[in-house]
């Protein structure tokens, strides 16, 4: 592996090494950190995983049962209301919304970063989420054991919404109309999801003349 010219090499490795298996979602989770640390070096990985690990064994404590349907009541009270991750409106295109070791500390992000932290402490309770990565905004798509998926929204404290709701939270985000041919809810391979996390971060440091940490981020991209 060559090192890298701009990103920090302890970010570059990490995400890297979870290459050859990131359609898990730990791998996943671990690429998405490994972002962090180009400008977070301190960030510990084991110390994140511990407070999803807890997140999650908190909603296992709490649940009697184990349908799927109080699991995920037990989740949402936990992960939005107890821990209170919650989207961050007041400094959305912050990079540091992004980081998730940030983003934990902190409990607010932007859509995408707080989707994963809802898919990763799903993830041990058996609760299937899919990142959605629909236009101007992303969303969770969560496996009920019913025939119908539900649609979450963690950036709103994890709303459930229909599909009529998700045209106009999109509509919002993007500020024009959707073409009646584009498909609402298209599921987001792991490469896409951290694709689209990569070119956030580029546009972010783009907007401010951080021309080294654009070109950091494309060093990651392309390992995908």
């Amino acid at each position: 592996m060559s090192a890298p010219s701009y990103c920090r090499a302890s970010a570059y490795q990490l995400f890297s090494q979870q290459m050859a298996e990131v359609e898990c979602g730990a791998n996943l989770f671990r690429a998405a950190f490994a972002i962090a640390l180009h400008e977070r070096p301190e960030a510990d990985l084991a110390a994140t995983e511990t407070v999803i690990e807890n997140l999650a064994d908190a909603v296992c404590k709490r649940a009697q049962s184990q349908s799927p349907q109080a699991l995920l009541a037990h989740l949402h009270d936990v992960v939005f209301d107890v821990f209170g991750l919650s989207g961050n409106t007041d400094d959305y295109y912050n990079p540091a919304n992004s980081y998730l070791p940030e983003v934990l500390r902190t409990r607010q992000g932007i859509p995408i970063s707080l989707t994963l932290i809802y898919k990763r402490v799903a993830e041990p309770l058996g609760i299937v989420v899919h990142g959605i990565n629909a236009p101007g905004h992303f969303l969770a798509e969560v496996e009920t054991g019913n025939e119908r998926s539900m649609f979450v929204d963690p950036f709103y404290k994890g709303g459930v919404l229909n599909e009529s709701e998700i045209a106009k939270r999109i509509e919002q985000a993007t500020g024009r109309p959707i073409p009646t041919n584009l498909p609402l809810m298209p599921r987001a391979t792991h490469r896409q999801w951290l694709s689209r996390m990569l070119n956030n971060l580029q546009a972010a440091f783009a907007s401010t003349g951080r021309e080294r940490d654009v070109l950091a981020m494309q060093e990651l991209q392309d390992l995908l």
